[in-house]
């Protein structure tokens, strides 16, 4: 059973940078591609309505979220079975709980998540 752990959320000011990382149970990081979401406006027990923060592909392929491109980078070590999100100038409306997840040939597995909060 993979498990998605991730770390590294809690608070920060506004245009500030806090750094999430996700760490994954099993050797998945070879096969799947890995995202951060975060909760929006979304139900909590509902995934599939999250909103998309920064997504890689196995080869390294980016793709972000509208309202975080330029600041967010998104990263992977394979290796060490380990993703990263940076966060730089931060801004209050990025507060929000955040989950790591791993697409693995059309499944998703998802972490628990952590809160980040930027205050002004």
């Amino acid at each position: 059973q993979v498990q998605l752990v991730e770390s590294g959320g809690g608070s920060a000011q506004a245009g500030g940078s806090l750094k999430l990382s996700c760490a994954a149970s099993t050797d998945i990081f070879g096969r799947c591609g890995m995202g951060w979401y975060r909760q929006g406006s979304g139900q909590e027990h509902e995934p599939e309505s999250r909103e998309l923060v920064g997504f890689i592909t196995v080869g390294g392929t980016r793709a972000y979220g509208e309202r975080v491109e330029g600041r967010f980078t998104i990263s992977r070590d394979n290796a060490a079975r380990r993703m990263t999100l940076q966060m730089n100038s931060l801004k209050t409306d990025d507060t929000d709980r955040y989950y790591c997840a791993a697409e693995c040939s059309g499944a998703w597995k998802w972490g628990q998540g952590i809160q980040v909060t930027v205050s002004s």
